[in-house]
């Protein structure tokens, strides 16, 4: 089903292109204005559900959204680990998917890994 375009949508959608890399929900609201946080929530999960962006978990315990590219063609993976900086806060994708051994009749549906550190701009 296709979904309409409003105006919390494209604003949350043109603040994560601008930006580059995964961004807090905390984050996200900082730069957007005219919507609540439930809003803001609301639009993120919607993305994630239908392949926009993707949720990491990072070792803080915040909950960080990155634009999925390319994943319409499928070259992107989600089963790959993320960087953190914990200087400026950068959450980033690294590139290469994960593959994991699991033992007969179990199936791998999502992975979240977080690697944390200093960026290259920090340190």
């Amino acid at each position: 089903m296709k979904r309409r375009n409003t105006a919390s949508k494209q604003q949350v959608l043109n603040t994560l292109k601008s930006y580059g890399s995964a961004m807090s929900h905390d984050m996200i609201t900082s730069e957007i204005t005219g919507f609540d946080r439930a809003t803001i929530y609301r639009v993120l999960n919607r993305f994630c559900d239908d392949g926009i962006v993707h949720r990491i978990v990072g070792d803080d315990g915040k909950q960080y959204f990155a634009l999925c590219i390319n994943c319409a063609e499928k070259k992107h993976k989600h089963n790959h680990f993320h960087f953190r900086c914990t200087q400026c806060g950068k959450v980033e994708c690294l590139q290469g998917e994960i593959k994991v051994s699991l033992p007969v009749d179990y199936a791998l549906h999502n992975f979240n890994g977080v690697v944390s550190g200093l960026c290259s701009r920090c340190t």
